[in-house]
C-alpha cells in the first residue's frame, strides 16, 4: 500500500493550512448555513451569504453533506459528535423524503416545497448516495445505512450495469426501467454512458466495499476499474478520460476536462488500494492502474495548468478551450498530484501540488465571507450570474475541497 509521506517544511506547512481550512474554514460553513432552521436542506447561498431558497433540493448535495461531515466525524475526534450532527441532518434529508417509498433509491430533485420535482434514477445520484451511506455506516456503526447502501448497489446492478459491453448507464425511470431522458446537466449530451457517472460509481462501490467488504460489491468494483482502464482512459495523443459514449463505448465527443482527468487519477489508484485490502491480487492490473494514475497526473500538469498553478477548466486534444478556473479542479489538483507523489517520487508532482495549493489560497479561498468561490475567470476574478457560481447549490457543495484538506491530512505525514 502506498506510504505516507515525510513531511518537509514545505509539506508541513501545507498540511497546517489544509487542517486549518477544514476545522475553521470549510466545515464551519456548510454546518452554519447548509440547513434551515427546521432541519430541511436549503436550495442555495450566494458569495454574499444570502439565502435562495426557492432553488431546488438535490440528492447528490445532500450525499455529499452526508459524507462530508462523517468522514469530518472519522477524522477529527475531537469534533466527532458535532459534525455526526450536522451528517445525521442530511441522513435525514437523503433517506427522508429524497427516498423514494414506493421503488427505492433517491429522486434527482426536490422543489422548494418538498414536493418531487424530478423523479428520474440518475445513476450518478445513486452513487453518490452509496457513497454517503456508506462512510456515515462505517463511522456512526449504522446497519440500516449500510443495509440500505447495498441495497440500493444492488439495484444498480440489477438495472443500470451493462452486462455487455461493461459500465453503468447514465439514468432510468422512478421505476428503475429505461428511459430517453439520460442528460446529466443542460450542459451534457444526452448519450448512453459518461466518464463522469461511471468515476462517481467507482468511488461509491470503493466506499462501499471499504465498509461492508461484500463479495458482490468487490466483484462490481474490480469489474468496473477495469472497464474504466479498457474503455474510458486513452493514451493517445496523451493521457485523458473520454468523457461521453454511446452503449459500445464508442466516444461522442473529443472534450477532455482536466479536473476530471486529475480527480481520476487518484481514484483509480484509490479503488485498486481497496480491491487488494480485499483480497484482489492481480499484478497486470496493478500495474495498468499505477500507470494510467501516473499518466493522467503527469498529462493534466504539463497540458491543463496554468502559469500561477490553476488547473483549467477544459480543452481538445489541441489544447485548453476553457480558461476558467473553477474549484473544484483545484481541490482534486491537490490530491492527484499528492497521489502521483507517492506513487512515482516524481518531483514535479510534489510542486505542482504545493503551486496548486498556493493559488487556492491566494485566489479561490472567499477571505471575507467563508468557503470557496466557485468560479474565477482567467483574470481570478469570482464570476457569478448562475446556480453554478454559488457558495451552495446543486452543485457546489463541500465535497471536493473538504476532501482534498482530509486527503492532505492523510497522506502527509504529521
Amino acid at each position: 500500500m502506498t506510504e505516507a509521506i515525510s513531511a518537509d517544511r514545505q509539506l508541513s506547512a501545507l498540511r497546517d493550512l489544509a487542517e486549518r481550512e477544514l476545522s475553521s474554514g470549510i466545515l464551519p460553513f456548510w454546518e452554519a448555513h447548509a440547513f434551515a432552521e427546521d432541519g430541511t436542506l436549503r436550495g442555495g447561498v450566494s458569495d454574499d451569504l444570502d439565502y435562495l431558497d426557492d432553488l431546488p433540493r438535490h440528492a447528490v448535495l445532500a450525499a455529499r453533506i452526508l459524507w462530508t461531515f462523517s468522514a469530518a466525524a472519522e477524522a477529527l475526534p475531537a469534533e466527532r459528535e458535532r459534525h455526526l450532527a450536522t451528517a445525521r441532518r442530511a441522513l435525514d434529508v437523503l433517506v427522508g423524503p429524497m427516498w423514494d417509498p414506493q421503488h427505492g433509491g433517491v429522486f434527482w430533485s426536490l422543489g422548494a416545497d418538498g414536493a418531487v420535482l424530478d423523479d428520474r434514477k440518475q445513476v450518478y445520484a445513486q452513487a453518490f448516495t452509496i457513497y454517503g451511506l456508506a462512510r456515515w455506516a462505517r463511522v456512526a456503526g449504522d446497519e440500516e445505512a449500510l443495509d440500505r447502501a447495498l441495497w440500493l448497489a444492488g439495484a444498480l446492478d440489477a438495472s443500470a450495469r451493462d452486462l455487455e459491453f461493461g459500465g453503468y448507464v447514465e439514468a432510468l425511470a422512478r421505476d428503475w426501467s429505461a428511459t430517453s431522458r439520460l442528460a446529466l446537466s443542460e450542459l451534457d449530451p444526452d448519450v448512453p454512458k459518461s466518464m463522469n457517472t461511471n468515476l462517481h460509481v467507482l468511488e461509491g462501490l470503493a466506499e462501499l466495499l471499504r465498509t461492508s467488504a461484500d463479495l458482490a460489491v468487490r466483484e462490481s468494483l474490480e469489474t468496473l476499474l477495469r472497464t474504466t482502464l479498457d474503455c474510458i482512459v486513452a493514451d493517445a495523443p496523451f493521457a485523458h478520460c473520454r468523457l461521453y459514449f454511446d452503449e459500445s463505448w464508442d466516444p461522442c465527443s473529443d472534450g477532455v476536462s482536466y479536473g476530471h482527468d486529475i480527480e481520476t487519477s487518484w481514484l483509480l489508484w484509490d479503488a485498486w488500494e481497496v480491491l487488494a485490502r480485499h483480497g484482489v491480487a492481480d499484478a497486470d492490473l496493478e500495474w495498468r492502474t499505477r500507470e494510467a494514475s501516473l499518466g493522467l497526473a503527469e498529462a493534466v500538469r504539463a497540458r491543463g495548468v496554468d502559469a500561477d498553478g490553476a488547473v483549467l477548466y477544459a480543452g481538445t486534444p489541441d489544447g485548453p478551450t476553457d480558461l476558467d478556473r473553477h474549484w473544484w479542479p483545484q481541490a482534486e489538483g491537490v490530491v492527484g498530484w499528492l497521489n502521483a507523489f507517492q506513487l512515482g517520487g516524481r518531483a514535479e508532482d510534489r510542486r505542482a501540488a504545493i503551486k496548486t495549493w498556493d493559488f487556492i489560497e491566494t485566489h479561490v479561498k472567499d477571505h471575507a465571507n467563508g468557503e470557496w468561490f466557485a468560479r474565477l475567470g482567467p483574470d481570478n476574478r469570482p464570476l457569478s450570474g448562475g446556480t453554478g457560481d454559488l457558495k451552495m447549490g446543486p452543485w457546489k457543495c463541500p465535497y471536493h475541497n473538504a476532501r482534498a484538506c482530509l486527503e492532505v491530512l492523510r497522506r502527509i505525514e504529521a
